[in-house]
């Protein structure tokens, strides 16, 4: 049975689990691989195999272990460009070749170099036996299996070596990563069950935007660990592996308190305010409001001393500043202080996962209080698949309300004024909804909102003018006399038709 110890290492027959190199892995597989064993990565040429790899090799070479890379495929120098532009050294990392040098050979050469299609299959593991025994190493990557397959010639042969190598392995003190660019025209499912753990690597093209890469671990024997697809991307440094969300594995003691949004007239439309813990969903048409009543909230958080972040998919940071001046609001003042954290979202080059990552890092690394995302229509198109939207907001926004954050959504509607259309209906998820329309007066154009659903407790079930002028937002009484604002067709049952006084001034 495994068992967690203190500092979040595990045990397994008495060995601990050691590192791949990788936080974002480590954390998927609960801390790490068992040591001692063989494990497979594969993927397409392009996925990161390459780089995942010396990050588990670097990682033992950084702890003084001995560790050796085995390549069949690329040659040294290849391997050095890799590790140069991640901002690595190879200096203690021990690579043997079986690949033709790019120069002439010297016969005085450390390395000695094989070309594998000259070579007998028995041949090329007995010399990759020997130099393991002279290296005797703790960490080995053979790269890669491909080359393996074609001196087999034959798959009952190739599963023979494959199990060789792992009995060959078995007697040493050592934890061998086997990589395989699935160069044969299906799935070795024969190579995974001789695998103690399989990680499978992909490269998505998607319509528009940046290639999406994501990682699953297929199987780890003995090991609990969290399923599913998890999307990361490889920058300077190694892969960035932003393990799947699981709201359930999160929570947090919080008082559940309002949160004041700075508006008196608006806190006593939600019966007090929105509490802690919970999400608002603001819904509609283009320019209504949506995003300046938001800002309020971020506003008011600010002047308490909260931290806030503002993810925008849609509009610049200087267009939410003219925003926010036109309106009253000191947002450039929070900003500078950092109190206010302002982050340009492009959903064509960001996966979901990523962006999860980053909402939760807000929240655990800068104690965000208050997350605003605008808007909804933006964090959409980020998606492959819209199915897929619902369920990671679910587990997002249940994350954010275990651990007492105000969680701000904004959703823009089809259309202007008359019948609506939302592009995606995410009410059933919001614990509140305000819905923000245009309603037409005698030849002018007003903007009306309501509190069409909250969860946590009372609120009005009335119809309110609103203004924004640079006063901010300013809230009038229940449009009592009148009936259809919602429904596109406003009607008037007054004897006569009152002015309503509201009007922007900006």
């Amino acid at each position: 049975m495994t068992e967690e110890l203190a500092g979040g290492a595990y045990r397994r027959e008495g060995l601990s689990r050691i590192s791949t190199g990788s936080d974002g892995l480590d954390d998927i597989l609960g801390g790490g691989l068992d040591p001692n064993r063989l494990y497979l990565y594969e993927g397409r040429p392009g996925t990161g195999k390459t780089t995942i790899a010396l990050q588990f090799l670097l990682k033992g070479q950084s702890l003084g272990e001995r560790v050796l890379y085995i390549t069949l495929s690329e040659t040294k120098r290849e391997l050095e460009v890799v590790a140069e532009r991640h901002g690595w050294s190879l200096d203690g990392v021990n690579v043997f070749e079986l690949v033709p040098p790019e120069t002439t050979l010297d016969p005085e050469r450390e390395l000695t170099v094989f070309h594998p299609a000259e070579v007998e299959l028995s041949e090329t593991t007995g010399l990759m036996f020997k130099e393991v025994e002279r290296i005797d190493p703790t960490r080995v990557v053979i790269d890669s299996l491909s080359e393996l397959r074609l001196l087999a010639q034959s798959p009952l042969r190739y599963r023979r070596q494959v199990l060789a190598v792992k009995h060959f392995f078995a007697k040493r003190n050592c934890t061998v990563i086997l990589l395989d660019d699935l160069s044969s025209s299906q799935d070795d499912l024969q190579l995974h069950s001789v695998a103690h753990g399989v990680v499978v690597l992909e490269q998505l093209a998607i319509e528009y935007g940046a290639e999406r890469r994501r990682l699953r671990v297929i199987k780890m024997r003995g090991m609990a660990f969290r399923g599913g697809f998890h999307d990361f991307t490889i920058a300077k440094g190694g892969l960035r592996i932003f393990p799947r969300l699981v709201a359930s594995e999160h929570h947090r003691s919080f008082l559940g308190e309002f949160t004041p949004s700075g508006n008196a007239e608006l806190d006593q439309l939600l019966g007090g305010g929105l509490e802690r813990g919970t999400n608002a969903l603001i819904l509609g048409a283009a320019g209504v409001g949506k995003s300046s009543l938001a800002l309020s909230y971020a506003i008011a958080a600010a002047g308490r001393g909260e931290h806030v972040v503002f993810f925008a998919f849609d509009e610049g940071r200087g267009t939410v500043e003219a925003r926010a001046r036109s309106l009253g609001l000191k947002l450039h003042q929070h900003l500078e202080s950092g109190l206010v954290r302002f982050q340009q979202i492009d959903p064509a080059e960001l996966s979901p996962g990523e962006f999860g990552a980053n909402v939760r890092r807000s929240v655990e690394h800068d104690n965000a209080r208050v997350i605003i995302i605008d808007s909804l229509n933006g964090y959409l198109n980020a998606m492959p698949d819209e199915r897929f939207l619902i369920l990671q907001m679910h587990e997002l926004l249940s994350y954010l309300g275990q651990q007492g954050v105000l969680t701000i959504l904004v959703l823009a509607q089809h259309g202007l004024v008359g019948p609506m259309d939302t592009p995606l209906d995410i009410s059933y998820l919001s614990d509140a909804v305000l819905m923000l329309r245009y309603f037409e007066v005698a030849g002018t154009v007003r903007r009306a909102v309501s509190v069409v659903k909250k969860r946590s407790g009372y609120h009005e079930h009335t119809i309110r003018e609103f203004r924004l002028s640079g006063a901010g937002m300013t809230l009038g009484p229940p449009l009592v006399e009148f009936s259809g604002i919602f429904s596109g067709n406003p009607r008037f049952a007054g004897a006569d038709l009152p002015e309503l006084g509201l009007r922007d001034e900006h």
